[in-house]
């Protein structure tokens, strides 16, 4: 009995030996290793071998204008997208799960084709829209005596991008949020309508309240991608956009390990990163956790 039970373990464990070992190779492995590199000081156009600075690198980032100018551009990154993103796929998952059944699924369909679309086509794309000159947004304003410059001022090249990330990835949230509204009991609601409940009640009174859990984990996802957006503000604003207003954390991190090869100094701004969206990940959890008990 206990041979056939320890065969079985083994079968098992054969099955997740391949992830687990990409898993340790491409994962676990670069994080000791960048970890170890961030106390170095290692230019890779020097000649000589890595220099040991301590804490160096980190005290460095934390004083420099740029690091905290790349910070200030991914919170208003974030402060705008997350917010804007969960609060209109909530709404469109509620508006298509209201509709007959037989339609949901064009509209499901339509909401979630921009998310099967990479990040450099639906950048370059939109770029295009944003042509000061000719772009499809400007001709479109141009008839009312608008011309906006768009990713070329520092007061809406931000928002911009937002707007675009917001089209790119709702599909995803939605159809999350779709999945966990089907969950909620008809009954609820059949019971609020008899007891007088209008539809906006029934909203804030039986969905939302159900919804929390699915609500907590779009939500804590949403911040962890956004802190990490690289690829739109890469390919829209090359170079971190005017005044820098766009060049976010990973996009100077992409910059100065691989253009100035300062590749000890971008790993320590990279773990700096990483315990950012720890800190405000840990919040979420401790907020909801908070309001649960408190409930």
């Amino acid at each position: 009995m206990r041979n056939k039970k320890f065969i079985g373990h083994l079968v098992s464990y054969s099955f997740l030996t391949p992830y687990l070992i990409l898993f340790l190779v491409f994962l676990i492995g670069p994080l000791i290793f960048g970890f170890g590199l961030s106390f170095f000081r290692w230019e890779l156009l020097a000649t000589g071998p890595p220099e040991f600075v301590g804490v160096g690198n980190y005290s460095e980032a934390l004083a420099s204008v740029y690091f905290r100018k790349a910070l200030w551009a991914t919170t208003r990154y974030v402060s705008m997208k997350v917010p804007l993103h969960i609060i209109l796929a909530l709404l469109i998952a509620v508006g298509i799960n209201a509709v007959i059944e037989k339609r949901q699924s064009i509209y499901r369909a339509a909401i979630f084709f921009p998310s099967l679309l990479t990040v450099t086509i639906v950048s370059i794309l939109w770029r295009w829209f944003y042509n000061r000159e000719f772009g499809l947004f400007n001709m479109y304003l141009s008839t009312i005596g608008i011309k906006l410059a768009w990713l070329a001022d520092a007061t809406w090249a931000m928002k911009s991008i937002v707007l675009m990330s917001l089209w790119w990835g709702l599909g995803g949230t939605v159809i999350i949020l779709l999945a966990g509204l089907k969950q909620i009991p008809k009954r609820y609601y059949e019971a609020a309508r008899i007891d007088g409940a209008n539809a906006v009640q029934q909203f804030f009174y039986i969905t939302l309240p159900l919804l929390k859990p699915i609500l907590l984990f779009v939500t804590v996802m949403g911040f962890i991608g956004a802190f990490q957006v690289f690829g739109q503000t890469f390919i829209m604003t090359p170079d971190g956009g005017p005044e820098l207003s766009t060049r976010v954390l990973v996009h100077y991190i992409y910059l100065t390990a691989f253009r100035f090869y300062r590749m000890g100094y971008g790993s320590a701004m990279s773990w700096l990163l990483f315990v950012i969206i720890a800190f405000f990940t840990f919040i979420q959890f401790w907020l909801s956790r908070e309001k649960q008990i408190n409930a």
